[in-house]
C-alpha cells in the first residue's frame, strides 16, 4: 500500500478526485490540517462520489503529528516543481511515502527541509505545475507500475 500525504489541501475537488483514485489504488490518504474547505464539504463527497466510505484515510493536526508516525523517514518522497531529480528515477516500494503540498505553492522550505528527498514531475517549461490530482495519479501510476501491482 502507497501512502498519499496532502500538506494542508485548499480545494475539496481535488481532495475528493484524488481520495477515489486512493480507493482506486488501494493506497492510504494521509491529510495534514488546516484544510482549505470543512471535511464534509459537499464538493468533497462529490468528486470522491460514493467512494469515500471505502477510503482509509486520516487526518493529522500538523506535520508533527504525522511525521512521529512515519517508520522510515528515508521513504519519503515529497514533491516539488523546484526539484532536481525526476520521480522517473526513484526505485518505488510497498508502505512509500508520497508527499504534495498545496495547490497555491506546493510545499513550504519549512517542510522541504525535513525530508531529504524531493522529486519532480518533468513538464514543459510553459507550465508551472500540474493539478495536484492529476500529479498524484501520475506518481501513484508509476510507483504502482514498479511494484506490479
Amino acid at each position: 500500500m502507497l501512502n498519499i500525504v496532502l500538506v494542508e489541501p485548499e480545494i475539496p475537488n481535488n481532495t475528493g478526485n484524488i481520495g477515489r483514485l486512493c480507493v482506486g489504488t488501494q493506497s492510504k490518504l494521509h491529510l495534514i490540517h488546516p484544510f482549505g474547505f470543512v471535511i464534509n464539504d459537499k464538493n468533497l463527497k462529490r468528486s470522491g462520489l460514493d467512494y469515500w466510505v471505502h477510503l482509509d484515510v486520516t487526518e493529522y493536526a500538523n506535520l508533527a503529528d504525522w511525521k512521529a508516525q512515519i517508520p522510515d523517514t528515508s521513504r519519503v518522497f515529497l514533491m516539488s516543481s523546484h526539484a532536481k531529480k525526476s520521480y522517473l528515477d526513484i526505485a518505488f516500494q510497498d508502505g512509500d511515502w508520497l508527499v504534495f503540498g498545496k495547490e497555491s505553492c506546493g510545499l513550504s522550505e519549512a517542510v522541504l527541509e525535513q525530508f531529504q528527498t524531493h522529486l519532480k514531475i518533468p513538464m514543459a517549461t510553459n507550465i508551472r505545475s500540474f493539478n495536484i490530482a492529476n500529479a498524484v495519479a501520475f506518481v501513484i501510476g508509476e510507483a504502482k507500475r514498479q511494484i506490479g501491482w
